[in-house]
């Protein structure tokens, strides 16, 4: 079992910068995958970033250029900075992981947090 619990979404305007968090606990955390996504009412939801073995991360080509996703393995807590905020970034945004890599990639990964809301205004 994975618990995933995200904090720091919240109101901003365009071009401004938000960091969301998300703590992970269970108990074999160092063989899982995990990555970030995003959902607008209505619309499919989104794989904005994914950590990949090697160290690197995948970011969504929406996204890349402007977010930097980290994971602190200290405090088990995964960081997903945002910056030059977009009104398209408002969405629910998720942490997820799974020991599968590929249905991280495909974006059915077993473990959800409860997700944080991002407001960007224009």
């Amino acid at each position: 079992q994975v618990q995933l619990m995200e904090s720091g979404g919240g109101s901003e305007q365009a071009g401004g910068s938000l960091r969301l968090s998300c703590l992970a606990s269970g108990k074999t955390l160092g063989d899982t995958y995990f990555g970030w996504f995003r959902q607008v009412p209505g619309k499919e939801r989104e794989g904005v970033a994914r950590f990949l073995d090697n160290g690197d991360t995948w970011y969504a080509e929406s996204v890349e250029g402007r977010i930097t996703s980290s994971v602190d393995t200290a405090k088990n807590t995964l960081y997903h900075q945002m910056d030059s905020l977009k009104p398209e970034d408002s969405a629910m945004y998720y942490c997820a992981a799974d020991r599968q890599w590929w249905l991280l990639v495909q974006g059915h990964p077993q473990y959800w947090g409860q997700g944080t809301q991002v407001t960007v205004s224009s």
